[in-house]
């Protein structure tokens, strides 16, 4: 239960119209921002770069409205493994989610 008052940020598609290299600087500088207030930032983007996906400490992955996963993005390629998804080495990995919530064939079978 939340009790006060908190700080959170929730921003929607922020990266529309951007390119990857502006679309790394916003969000690293939220991280920063966030991360010196003490507070928390849900932010959806499509397609992110690898090395704005890599900036995120957790996240949740929905498909057709349902929570696939949520946690932290370190274990999320483990916990895909687990359920029957392979990542192909050469494929990154926030394409690869992508991939995998938006198909409902498994085409990465382990």
């Amino acid at each position: 239960m939340l009790v006060g008052p908190a700080r959170a940020l929730f921003m929607d598609e922020i990266s529309t119209g951007l390119d990857s290299s502006t679309t790394y600087q916003i969000v690293n500088s939220i991280r920063q921002t966030i991360h010196v207030l003490g507070g928390t930032a849900v932010i959806s983007l499509l397609q992110p770069a690898p090395e704005t996906y890599n900036l995120f400490d957790d996240i949740i992955l929905l498909s057709d409205g349902y929570v696939v996963y949520q946690g932290a993005r370190e274990h999320v390629l483990e916990f895909f493994e687990s359920m029957g998804f392979r990542c192909p080495q050469r494929k990154g990995v926030a394409d690869f989610l992508q991939e995998v919530c938006a198909s409902s064939i498994n085409c990465y079978g382990v």
